[in-house]
């Protein structure tokens, strides 16, 4: 006969369970102000989000448009996959009537989407990259949706978003789904870093981890060495230095999603420098970088474009990139210690 469960292991497995992430937010905020209830409700429609997509993934090799590409490039010159348009869609469908947005920034549409004026408006932006690392969906592999929140400032009269061309510090929340053999919510308000696993029998995201604290050192160095000879040289000085010592391992699967969702739990660093085509490199500033960085600093970690932190870097418009290097306190600083040597 299997040995019973233990009762107090019992509550602990009930408490959990009931640690919705509605109930988690609130908790944060410490508040069951109308403020908090906005914040918790726009939660819950980004976890709305999520389980679309998890579900059309779980089926993506069984139902027509769901794998390949749409034939269209977005504003990045990128082209489009069926995933990325979908899920953008799901993004859009899910906060259109919710009441708790005015706007919508995504990584697949060229401009700002305003709530129409037929439908109720809330005062906060949501920016989002809908599918990182959508060149892996074709091949089953981890990949992602990022997610900021900010507060509209002003009354963006001509639609332009210039109050968003802010630093990353004036967002009030950030996280990603990770869409692998579990769907994983994490998220920050700025109260820490907290983990949430999809409960397929409950239909809920449930507490996995609270106030997760990134390793201030890593084995992990993730970055795409097939640019090697595009990158500045410090940065090749680096790649070349944790080749010659011992106790490193590369890890890059294409998705910043999943790569820095194993940083984060086993530390290491993460790099996307520019190139000499593409300076500023490939990630976007205010919805995949900077919510990254938000998230790793309230880990314990550091973010950095190299020279600054990538908290405090302002775009010039909404499609911006930045060089990005995030991860482990002691890994980014050895990587920015190459960078800081002077050059011949």
């Amino acid at each position: 006969m299997a040995d019973s469960v233990a009762p107090s292991e019992e509550i602990l497995a009930l408490d959990r369970d009931c640690t919705t992430l509605s109930r988690h937010v609130l908790q944060q905020l410490q508040s069951f102000s109308a403020d908090a209830q906005d914040v918790s409700a726009l939660m819950n429609r980004i976890a709305l989000a999520g389980k679309l997509i998890a579900r059309r993934l779980s089926q993506a090799g069984l139902m027509a448009g769901a794998l390949g590409f749409t034939g269209e490039v977005n504003v990045q010159g990128e082209e489009v996959k069926q995933m990325d348009a979908y899920s953008n869609d799901v993004f859009i469908s899910v906060f259109k009537q919710s009441g708790l947005v005015c706007r919508l920034v995504s990584e697949e549409m060229d401009e700002i989407y305003h709530i129409p004026e037929n439908c109720p408006l809330g005062r906060y932006t949501l920016l989002y990259d809908p599918i990182d690392g959508s060149s892996n969906v074709d091949i089953n592999i981890n990949v992602g949706s990022v997610f900021a929140i900010r507060q509209q400032e002003g009354d963006d009269l001509d639609g332009s978003g210039q109050d968003l061309l802010q630093s990353g510090r004036k967002q009030i929340g950030a996280g990603y789904i990770l869409y692998g053999p579990s769907t994983m919510l994490i998220y920050s308000l700025g109260t820490g870093v907290h983990a949430f696993v999809l409960d397929p029998s409950l239909g809920e995201f449930v507490l996995a981890s609270e106030n997760i604290k990134i390793p201030k050192h890593g084995a992990v160095y993730s970055v795409n060495e097939g640019n090697f000879w595009q990158w500045d040289e410090p940065y090749r000085n680096y790649i070349r230095y944790m080749h010659r010592h011992e106790g490193y391992t590369a890890r890059y699967s294409g998705a910043m999603v999943g790569d820095l969702h194993r940083l984060l739990f086993q530390g290491g660093v993460f790099l996307y420098p520019g190139t000499q085509k593409n300076p500023e490199g490939k990630l976007r500033t205010l919805y995949e970088a900077a919510p990254m960085a938000y998230l790793v600093e309230q880990a314990g970690g550091l973010a950095s474009d190299g020279q600054q932190a990538i908290l405090d870097v302002i775009p010039d418009q909404i499609h911006a990139r930045t060089p990005v290097i995030i991860g482990s306190q002691a890994d980014v600083e050895l990587v920015q210690s190459f960078l800081s040597e002077p050059q011949e």
